[in-house]
């Protein structure tokens, strides 16, 4: 996935938020379908994105990374023992450090250390290295389950375009890492090169020439790319309007009442209803319904203010909402549980026979409307009505020099 570069601060308001959102989610996964998938989710590199967005981060920031990562860190680190899963690794020091971090978990559960550190090492190497396209690595996360499962997310950055670039690695799919280390990758003077020659890269150097018989065309279709475009506002083309309008009638519109098993949700305001039906996708989604992350985005809104502000409220009741069900379902109690999983099915449910109807930039000067009155944020602080949007109306040309007149929105 390649993202623009980002500026903007952290302010602790939101930083506290993001990780209690983000928990919450994290832990109703593990409660719905275990932690196993937490990691197969956390490869994705469109679900993690969209992750991001319902946790306020701008949609298509290179610094959804560190910020969704980081304010886990200290929320699901020290639940390790009941959910099963850490957050290793970081930026600087902290990503270099990270064989030394696996080892010491290793220790903890009785894992083969030694292999899962080549496993953090390998994947770093990997990115950097073997891939060469530019981007200098730096920062890397390991998410490592107590049984050895892991997710590994790098990020590098090409200082000469103003890109980053994040990779994505799941254990399933590269076992070979874990099971034979050594093999395919080697140290000369320190630095580490692509081994084609070993005997075991027998079926690689196969691929390799059997790609090169192959039509281009057909070669292509087959890498998958994302490339984040340079500019903030989110436009229509990002988005798949027939599922946002599904989501909008269900909080607006009074659709919940056609189901029966939603009436606990009745009396929640239609601003947390919204968030909670798009969080809920992300907690039971399947992985095709990730392919427009900046959806999410509308959620509650996004630090940058695009597509709007922060809705503080919707997000602190979302986040009392999901985390309650899950306390509860642990305790036996699965009602709510069900029902914030039933909300995204009736939302899929509302799609069908559906059309897109073109109404993204009435929704956006309505949301603003709205923190503009009710107390909305941005990384700046409350909205100040007519003062925060021009502000953030100059992001496109002071980010990428130039002037864009859909920026506006």
């Amino acid at each position: 996935m390649g993202l623009p570069l980002h500026f903007g601060k952290m302010p602790t308001w939101f930083t506290a938020r993001m990780g209690l959102m983000g928990n919450a989610i994290v832990e109703s996964v593990v409660d719905n379908y275990g932690k196993s998938e937490v990691l197969t989710r956390m490869s994705d590199p469109n679900w993690f994105q969209a992750l991001g967005a319902v946790m306020g981060m701008q949609w298509n920031s290179s610094g959804v990374t560190a910020a969704v990562l980081g304010s886990l860190k200290p929320q699901i680190n020290p639940k390790a023992n009941d959910l099963g899963l850490y957050i290793l690794g970081g930026k600087g020091k902290y990503g270099w450090s990270l064989p030394t971090q696996v080892k010491r978990i290793s220790d903890r559960h009785g894992l083969d250390g030694d292999d899962l550190a080549k496993s953090s090492q390998l994947t770093r190497r990997v990115d950097n290295n073997a891939v060469q396209d530019g981007y200098n690595l730096y920062q890397q996360y390991f998410i490592v389950s107590d049984e050895g499962e892991w997710t590994s997310i790098t990020q590098g950055m090409n200082t000469g375009t103003r890109r980053a670039r994040r990779y994505h690695w799941h254990s399933p799919t590269v076992k070979s890492f874990v099971d034979t280390p050594h093999s395919g990758i080697v140290g000369e003077r320190g630095e580490p090169i692509l081994n084609l020659t070993d005997s075991k890269a027998d079926m690689l150097r196969t691929n390799i020439v059997g790609l090169t018989k192959e039509k281009p065309s057909e070669v292509i279709d087959q890498y998958r790319g994302i490339v984040m475009p340079n500019r903030h506002d989110v436009r229509e083309e990002d988005v798949n309007m027939t599922r946002l309008g599904s989501v909008l009638n269900m909080a607006y519109n009074g659709d919940i009442d056609n189901f029966e098993d939603l009436v606990m949700m009745k009396g929640v305001g239609p601003r947390t209803l919204k968030s909670l039906a798009m969080v809920s996708e992300v907690v039971h989604g399947d992985a095709s319904r990730f392919e427009d992350p900046a959806r999410f985005s509308f959620a509650i809104g996004g630090k940058d203010g695009r597509p709007h502000p922060i809705d503080t409220k919707a997000m602190d009741e979302t986040i009392d909402m999901l985390q309650t069900s899950v306390d509860k379902s642990k305790l036996g109690d699965k009602d709510k549980s069900r029902a914030i999983k039933r909300l995204h099915r009736a939302c899929v449910d509302n799609e069908k026979g559906a059309s897109p109807i073109s109404f993204l930039e009435d929704l956006i000067e309505y949301e603003w409307d709205h923190a503009e009155k009710n107390g909305g944020k941005t990384f700046m602080g409350d909205v100040k009505k007519g003062v925060t949007r021009t502000i953030m109306n100059t992001q496109n040309a002071l980010l990428y020099g130039k002037s864009d007149s859909k920026s506006k929105h």
